[in-house]
């Protein structure tokens, strides 16, 4: 017997997926434990798992549509077993007798409104036409008398001329002032135009180009329209929700960038060419920012915090999550127990997450649980910035670009630096403006003396 499959809750805060891929088609054998479609979730892109064995007989949804939880997605049965017939909403997805049926009734309509349109209408009555068609002409006759007998308009200062003959003349694109008036005063009346015309006595007026500044500019980019996918859309409610329920206050301190940038040449320098077995690894500006921040937390363990409405949670371990940017929009993975990571070990496990993210490869449980969130900007050139709090985070970091620049230095003279400014958004439910400035003050001293990261 043919069984339905639906679409499953693959994370806590689902309610519908967008079925984005499907991986088998009608007419496959499947297996338990295959998978059959990707679904996009509010949070990532996940493979769903057929438990039953047999043939795809009918699939429900299409990629693109988006799916409730429970709402049928496909059937899997014997070969040349009837899919069932199932309701999606308001719609009904039936059988091939009903669709045969509303085929034929949908191919008839238009037959029956054709015949309709074909049918004769009746004719005027030939007494009842003459009647509309001399009413016709008396009005337009009228029309041209009041024309006529109008006051005046003056064309300048020398020139009258009634309002149809003026109207007339610029339809026609004559020169009023080489037209002769023959009405009163040497008014220009409708018939001066017409012989003016028919003369050619009065020359067209040259047309003047309209000025480029009134003329709508093409377009230079493409004009889209794109649908809020579910990742999208819950990223805006997350964000939303962050700056509403969570009153922000900012902070910023200035770091000497050249340390930082220093070790990573040595390291790269020596390990970059080495094969990995032998401990060889290529270090990003990123996984040392990403180890100096959990180093600070050592130093100034109240910024590992959580609001929880009646109590405040002091966390025991960083669980230090880091943004991702991908084509719709930032995801955030988290590196479990970051406390307990060599820099080696936070480099490796960085650049896994980071592939799985713009794979959308990632599951839920790696970007839910952060303590404490980084993200780095400094690689598009960004200065600095600030980041909105990433729930339940109590504060977040944001990392500008190293910028070489005039400074003053210990001896009072003016030579080149490394500046690097580091941004804090902190939730002032949880932390206060000094609790953030210590933490600052932690992170400045590991940047700028990076050593300690490695013991």
């Amino acid at each position: 017997m043919a069984e339905i499959i639906e679409m499953p809750k693959l994370s806590d805060t689902m309610t519908t997926g967008t079925l984005v891929n499907w991986l088998k088609q009608e007419g496959d054998s499947v297996s338990a434990g295959d998978m059959i479609c990707e679904v996009e979730t509010d949070k990532a892109t996940m493979e769903v798992e057929c438990f039953e064995d047999g043939v795809i007989l009918k699939l429900y949804a299409q990629e693109g549509d988006s799916v409730a939880i429970g709402q049928p997605i496909c059937a899997v049965g014997e070969k040349g077993e009837e899919a069932p017939a199932v309701e999606s909403g308001g719609d009904s997805v039936s059988s091939g007798d009903d669709k045969a049926a509303q085929e034929t009734e949908s191919k008839a309509q238009p037959a029956q409104d054709e015949a309709s349109s074909q049918e004769p209408k009746q004719a005027p009555k030939p007494a009842e036409a003459e009647t509309k068609a001399e009413d016709a002409q008396k009005a337009e006759e009228q029309d041209v008398e009041d024309e006529e007998k109008a006051a005046d308009t003056t064309e300048g200062p020398d020139i009258r001329v009634s309002p149809l003959a003026r109207k007339l003349a610029k339809e026609k694109g004559l020169d009023l002032t080489l037209i002769k008036g023959t009405g009163p005063a040497g008014r220009i009346v409708r018939d001066d135009v017409l012989k003016a015309e028919k003369e050619g006595t009065a020359k067209p007026q040259p047309k003047q180009a309209p000025a480029a500044a009134s003329a709508p500019a093409a377009p230079f980019i493409e004009e889209k329209t794109f649908k809020v996918t579910n990742m999208r859309g819950a990223i805006a409610r997350a964000l939303v929700g962050s700056k509403a329920q969570s009153p922000h206050f900012y902070l910023q301190i200035e770091v000497d960038g050249k340390p930082i940038t220093d070790l990573r040449a040595a390291l790269n320098h020596k390990l970059t060419n080495l094969p990995p077995e032998q401990g060889g690894v290529k270090f990003t500006v990123n996984d040392l920012i990403l180890k100096a921040a959990t180093e600070a937390v050592r130093r100034v363990p109240a910024i590992n915090r959580e609001w929880k409405g009646d109590t405040i949670i002091q966390h025991g371990g960083v669980q230090l999550a880091f943004g991702v940017a991908i084509d719709d929009g930032l995801l955030t993975p988290v590196i479990r127990d970051a406390h307990a990571k060599s820099l080696r070990q936070i480099a490796h496990e960085a650049k896994e997450l980071i592939g799985k993210a713009r794979n959308k490869k990632l599951k839920p449980d790696e970007m839910s649980g952060s303590t404490l969130t980084v993200t780095n900007l400094g690689m598009f050139g960004i200065s600095d910035f600030y980041g909105i709090i990433n729930p339940p985070n109590a504060a977040i970091l944001s990392v500008g670009a190293t910028v070489k620049t005039p400074i003053v230095d210990e001896n009072d003279n003016i030579t080149i630096g490394y500046r690097m400014k580091v941004g804090l958004s902190g939730d002032h439910r949880v932390i206060d403006g000094a609790v953030g400035a210590q933490y600052l003050s932690a992170l400045k001293d590991v940047l700028e003396t990076p050593s300690v990261m490695l013991v």
